[in-house]
This record gives C-alpha cells, sequence and structure tokens, in this order.
C-alpha cells in the first residue's frame, strides 16, 4: 500500500512513486509534520526534532516545558493556544472565543479515492491508483472535529490533502478560516515561484528569495482571476528545469483563494494554502460540517519539469473527465475577431465554407447570437436567438454550418445578467447585490446569484434548451467579470460570508449537471480569456481559452507559464490576425501558426480577407497539425529554453514510447551577427536514432543532418537553424 502506519512509533509514511510524506503521531495525541521530499526506506526520522525552550515561546505541555506549539512542526496547525504563526484554520466559537487545540482521536486507511461531494477534485478510475488516508483530529472542549484528507497516487508523484471540519456540540461555531493544506519545512533556502499577470498577461513566471516574515499571492475577486493562479512552489535557488528539489501547491478551487510562505523567527517555513478567509465566513451549526477544497502537493528531484510532468499526467489523466480527457480536439475557427457583434448569417456561412476548404472542422459561433445584442450593453440572461441575424435560429444555422462539412459550436456568458434584459425586469433581485446600495456593473452587467438554488434551477433549465436546441459539438462558456457587492438577499446576516463560497458551489452544481447531461458536448471554460484557468473549471470542461491575447510573442510567456501546472492539451491557442487587436504587433504568420499549434489549434480572425497563399500556407499547416495532434496534446512536455531568461523560446513534445518529437522554437528579436544557438533536447531514447523529418535542401546546405542520435541530440544539441527577422519560429519534427 502507498499509506503504512507504524503504531508502535506513530508514524505515518505516505509513498507514491517516488516520494516520501511522514507524519508522526506523539504519545500527546499531536500531530506532527516530519518529512515530505524524495523516497525514503525507513519513516523513523523523528530525530530531527530536537526541542529546546526558546524566549516567548509558552510551555505548551506539562510532561516537556522545552515543548511548543509554536515551534514544533505541526500537520494542521490551530489557533490561540500557542502556536503564533499562520494556523490551518479559525474557528469562533459560541461564547466568543476562537481558541482550539486539536488532538488524535482516530484514523483508517482505504484503497482508492473518496469524492468530494459538492467540489471538484482528482479522482481514481480503479482502487488501485491510490490509497487513502483520513485521520480525525479533535478538540474535547469546544466540540470541533477536523478530518484530515489524504489522497497518494501510486504512479504519479502526487499526494491530495482536503480537510473536513464538523461540528460536534450543541452550539452554532463560525469557520473564518479553514485552508486544505499547511506544511511546515525546516528550513527557508528557497525560491518562491508564482504565476501571475493581469487580464492579456496572465501566469507569467516570476520568482522570489523567502524572507523572514509571510509572502503570499491571493485573489480577493470571487474568481481564481487573471491577476493570480492558485499555485505555488518553492523551489531550491539552484533548481534548473531539470535537476534540484521542487514542491508544488495547487488548489482545486475557482474563487478567492490565498497561498502564503510564512518565514519564522528560528528559519522554518510554513506554506498554507486555501479559500482566502478574507470576507469568508461559515456558519456551522450543531451536527453540520464543511468540506475544504482539495490541495494537490507534488515534489520533484527533477526540477521544474520533473515537477510539471505531475501535475501534467494528474490533470489531463485524474482530473479532467468525459470521453474529451482521451479524444484530440477539433481545429476551429471562431467568429469573434472577424465580426465581434456585427453579423448575420450569411457572414457567418462564409467564413464557415472557407474554413472548411482549408481543413477546419468546427465552426464557433461567439457573442452576439441572442436577445438583443449589438453589443455588450443588453441581453445577457436572454438566452434565445435573435431572428435578426439568424433567421432560422440556432438549429437552421448549424444545420447549414454542418452542410459544409464543419461540426458547430456556440459561446455563452451565462453567469451574468444585463440590465437591460428581459430577465432583469422579472428578477431583479436574481443578481448579487447589497439592497441598499448601488449594484456596480463591470462590461454593463451583473452577476447572478448563484449561491441561491433557484436561480441555478432556472440555469441549468435555460442551458439545456440551448443546448438541445440544435446538434453542439462544443460551448465556450465565459465569464467577463468578478464578484462585488457579494450579499445575497436569501440568506441572513450570520451568513454573509458563506455567499463567495456558495456561489462556486452553485456553479459547480450547474457544471456538474450540464456536462453530464451533454456528454458529447467539448465544453471549453473562459474568463476574459485566462482569469479562470484552474484545476476547478478543468474538472468539468477540460480545456481554457488560454488568453485574449493572441499576439504570438506574448502566447510565448503566457502558454510557458501556464505549462508550469497545466497540460498543452487544457490550453486553447489561435491564430488571429495583424495587427494584433490587443498589442497591434505584427508576426509572421508561420510563427502565428507553430505558436498555435503547440495547444488546442485554431482560428481567430476574417478567414476572407486571407490571400491566396495564406490559405495555402494554413491548409499545409492544418495537415500537419492533424498529423502530429496526438503527439502535441498527449505527449510528454519539455520547456526547454525560457522566454523570460532568453531571446529563444523553445519547448518540445515526445510520445510515451519515445519514437516520435516535435521541437518548436522562436527567436523573439532578430540579432546582429549573433552566435551559434544550440537547444538540448529532451526525452528522447539515448540509444535510439532520429530522423529529422522535415529535412531538405535547405537543411542540408546549412550543413544539417538527416539522421541523429538521441543521445547526441540530448547531450550535444541540436543547432538553432538561421533565421532573418523578427519574432520567427521554426517546427521541427523527429522520428526514431
Amino acid at each position: 500500500m502507498g499509506i503504512q502506519f507504524e503504531k508502535k512509533r506513530g508514524l505515518f509514511h505516505l509513498t507514491s512513486n517516488t516520494t516520501s510524506y511522514i507524519l508522526k503521531k506523539t504519545d500527546d495525541g499531536d500531530l506532527l509534520h516530519l518529512y515530505w521530499g524524495e523516497k525514503l526506506r525507513d519513516p523513523d526520522i523523528g530525530y530531527i526534532l530536537r526541542p529546546s525552550l526558546r524566549a516567548f515561546s509558552p510551555s505548551t505541555h506539562t510532561t516537556n516545558a522545552e515543548l511548543s506549539f509554536d515551534t514544533l512542526p505541526m500537520e494542521y496547525p490551530f489557533h490561540g493556544t500557542g502556536d503564533f504563526r499562520n494556523p490551518g484554520f479559525t474557528v469562533r466559537y459560541h461564547n466568543g472565543a476562537a481558541a482550539t487545540e486539536l488532538k488524535y482521536k482516530k484514523h483508517s486507511i482505504s484503497k482508492g479515492k473518496a469524492i468530494l461531494e459538492g467540489l471538484p477534485a482528482t479522482y481514481t478510475r480503479s482502487d488501485e491508483e491510490a490509497d487513502s488516508l483520513v485521520i480525525e483530529m479533535e478538540d474535547n472542549i469546544t466540540g470541533i472535529s477536523v478530518e484530515l484528507q489524504y489522497a497518494v497516487f501510486n504512479k504519479i508523484d502526487a499526494i491530495c490533502r482536503s480537510v473536513r471540519l464538523a461540528n460536534r456540540s450543541r452550539q452554532s461555531m463560525y469557520i473564518e478560516n479553514a485552508m486544505s493544506c499547511s506544511v511546515d519545512f525546516q528550513d527557508s533556502e528557497f525560491d518562491m515561484l508564482q504565476l501571475s499577470g493581469s487580464w492579456i498577461r496572465e501566469r507569467h513566471i516570476h520568482k522570489r528569495r523567502l524572507q523572514p516574515g509571510s509572502q503570499s499571492i491571493e485573489s480577493k475577486r470571487g474568481v481564481s482571476s487573471h491577476m493570480q493562479n492558485p499555485f505555488i512552489a518553492l523551489v531550491r535557488p539552484d533548481a534548473t528545469e531539470f535537476q534540484g528539489d521542487c514542491y508544488g501547491i495547487s488548489l482545486v478551487y475557482s474563487g478567492s483563494f490565498k497561498a502564503e510562505a510564512e518565514v519564522e523567527q528560528f528559519g522554518s517555513t510554513r506554506v498554507t494554502m486555501g479559500i482566502n478567509p478574507f470576507n469568508f465566513s461559515w456558519k456551522l451549526n450543531p451536527q453540520d460540517s464543511f468540506q475544504t477544497p482539495e490541495a494537490v502537493l507534488v515534489y520533484s528531484n527533477k526540477g521544474l519539469n520533473g515537477m510539471s510532468s505531475a501535475y501534467h499526467q494528474l490533470y489531463r489523466k485524474q482530473l479532467c473527465r468525459g470521453s474529451f480527457r482521451e479524444k484530440t480536439r477539433p481545429v476551429l475557427v471562431n467568429n469573434w475577431e472577424a465580426t465581434y457583434f456585427d453579423f448575420d448569417e450569411t457572414k457567418l456561412l462564409e467564413i464557415a465554407k472557407i474554413a472548411g476548404n482549408l481543413g477546419i472542422e468546427l465552426f464557433v459561433l461567439d457573442d452576439g447570437w441572442f436577445g438583443k445584442r449589438d453589443d455588450d450593453t443588453s441581453s445577457l440572461g436572454d438566452w434565445f436567438e435573435d431572428r435578426r441575424k439568424l433567421p432560422e435560429g440556432l438549429d437552421g444555422l448549424g444545420k447549414k454550418i454542418r452542410k459544409l462539412g464543419l461540426d458547430f459550436g456556440l459561446w455563452v456568458e451565462p453567469e451574468m445578467i444585463s440590465k437591460n434584459s428581459e430577465l432583469y425586469n422579472e428578477h431583479p433581485d436574481w443578481c448579487l447585490n447589497i439592497p441598499e446600495r448601488r449594484k456596480t456593473e463591470a462590461r454593463n452587467q451583473l452577476v447572478l446569484d448563484l449561491s441561491r438554488p433557484e436561480v441555478c434551477d432556472w440555469l441549468i433549465d435555460t442551458m439545456s434548451k440551448v443546448f438541445s436546441s440544435t446538434n453542439l459539438a462544443y460551448v465556450k462558456w465565459d465569464m467577463n467579470r468578478n464578484l462585488t457587492e457579494v450579499f445575497s438577499i436569501a440568506y441572513p446576516a450570520d451568513q454573509q460570508g458563506e455567499i463567495a463560497h456558495r456561489y462556486l458551489l452553485g456553479l459547480y452544481r450547474v457544471l456538474e449537471h450540464l456536462v453530464k447531461k451533454f456528454p458529447g458536448i467539448l465544453f471549453e471554460s473562459c474568463s476574459g480569456g485566462g482569469g479562470r484557468f484552474d484545476p476547478g473549471m478543468l474538472f468539468y470542461m477540460p480545456q481554457t481559452w488560454t488568453s485574449d491575447d493572441t499576439d504570438a510573442l506574448e502566447r510565448l510567456k503566457i502558454q510557458y507559464g501556464t505549462s508550469v501546472v497545466y497540460p498543452p492539451f487544457t490550453m486553447g491557442s489561435h491564430v488571429s490576425a495583424v495587427p494584433n487587436h490587443q498589442v497591434q504587433r505584427v508576426t509572421p504568420l508561420l510563427t502565428r501558426l507553430h505558436t498555435s499549434m503547440c495547444g488546442n489549434f485554431g482560428f481567430e480572425l476574417d478567414l476572407e480577407h486571407l490571400s491566396d497563399q495564406e490559405k495555402d500556407i494554413i491548409i499545409q499547416h492544418i495537415k500537419l497539425y492533424k498529423e502530429i495532434r496526438t503527439l502535441i496534446q498527449f505527449g510528454d512536455f519539455y520547456r526547454l529554453s525560457s522566454p523570460f531568461e532568453n531571446n529563444l523560446t523553445a519547448w518540445m513534445f515526445v510520445d510515451d514510447r519515445q519514437s516520435e518529437a516535435v521541437l518548436f522554437y522562436c527567436r523573439a528579436l532578430a540579432q546582429p551577427h549573433a552566435p551559434q544557438e544550440v537547444i538540448r533536447l529532451q526525452g528522447l531514447d539515448a540509444d535510439k536514432d532520429y530522423k529529422l523529418l522535415n529535412y531538405d535542401s535547405f537543411f542540408e546546405v546549412m550543413g544539417y543532418k538527416e539522421i541523429y542520435g538521441g543521445d547526441a541530440l540530448m547531450k550535444a544539441g541540436f543547432r538553432v537553424t538561421p533565421m532573418i527577422g523578427d519574432f520567427q519560429s521554426a517546427l521541427l519534427r523527429f522520428k526514431a
């Protein structure tokens, strides 16, 4: 089993393929964190604990004055009884006190992995894939019970943690903070890596050396946000892409979150991650319980790429669900940047006809098809066709699209409501709002109150009618604002701190119902691009619109940073027109094609404006993409050269048999009389020879070989082809 308990020594040893995670239950009933890292043969490492008297650290154990909660490595730290570091949770009890002291009560070990009711989480398809541990802790004074839930995947180096808090008393209590995990490290010799940015600049890689005190990232916006992604990693300063210790923590949640690393006075580090305590509370009535989201912990001694590989495997195979977990994704065209709101059926069919001739497989109708939606000031909530634009409705358009040989997809933004809409006139109280305050609009829209079951029921029924109205193959589910006036008239004053989380629970219920009812639809999540690119949404929708920024050069950083946690098959990536609509940059068509082909390939431009030469190039590359699509979407991914550090960006894909590889690289700016650049490939079989499939007269003239040894490509490297001009790229295939 992946989990063992040694009763005599009080040791819990959780082991995955190459990782150990060790806890100790003391004779006093404390639960201590001893180790997380490279796999150990013997978990008996309690000797690393060396208690000593520390000034201003209270003695919390009557049997040993040297023991203090303030200095012990606590597995799930509590508040108010001696530990002054960040707590794992805080509960305010009926008398107003918030002090807790947890002691071990019991535990259970089982095979498989339980679901988290109402929440997205990783899963197993058989009991042999993971082992689970539940440790129950309790406070005898207050009646709070805390279940620490663990799951260890046997073939993937991932450990999942979550917590369930239960009220065993006769009085109501209020949860003010409930982290999904807490980990104490013995030292602070780490860089903290985070994925930060903004709209059209999401998930850029940032690193900073840990300093005494707290350093954190968070979202207070009701969504995981463009600004911060619910992920951090602690990496050793000497760690690289392919060597060194990296500890990643990713939260399977789509709302406000907080991740914090606290370096305390004696140099140890406590990392916590979970729902953001800001503006959060939860009334816990007697015998009720509260479940936290799941945190996914990954350790790698093979650098950042090793950590990413574990996340990619887990999220691709054991988080994404449905038939599209295994299916290749279609090449699509979206009409948004081609037409925005200004279209009719004739214009759409013209784009679709050209798309079919190019080899595109799916046509997606974006915003503007419903209500009286000629701009973004109206009609959200009025989910019926605008017959001015679509005389025969969605079904009529869909039939004509399919007759052209393409599948039909649709954009919706179901969580929103416009003031200028029939729905708002009928139900002005259905939005999040505080009755005595103005209703803050963003993009001229308000947010439906999904904390209310009746609103969720209406949404399920309405979207079911839309999705049933024609034979849809794809749905893009958008959300174009964050939450304000987070208040619901359906709940009393002492439960208003629950609304943001209840909103997420309502959304998850809606999504669970719809994706099960429509298993043949490929759902893509979107929030102004990448504003809700998180594991929680991937549980329901196996791909996300990576960013509203479609500029090829900007996408290098966005896709590179996103790949730290998320596999390429989750990333929507499209070719758009130049000058680019977001940054006005002009990049070569080949570079736009190559960059987009490294994710779920698509187009977002007016195909009618393409020249014949451009159409020929696109036809060739769509054909190429279909040949390598399985490798791109399901192969192993390796980052080779970072756009955050170098003028050259490079990454590659390798299949599971190490028989085929695709190498991508792009030089941002031309350099006069530049030095020769060599890329060392990864993931190949050193004993195999690989043929360069792109080998032609150009490569021969430039002194390239047709056949390369796998060992030579990885150790000596591959020389970058000469490229003239800015923003030049190459996409090369190797086959064993």
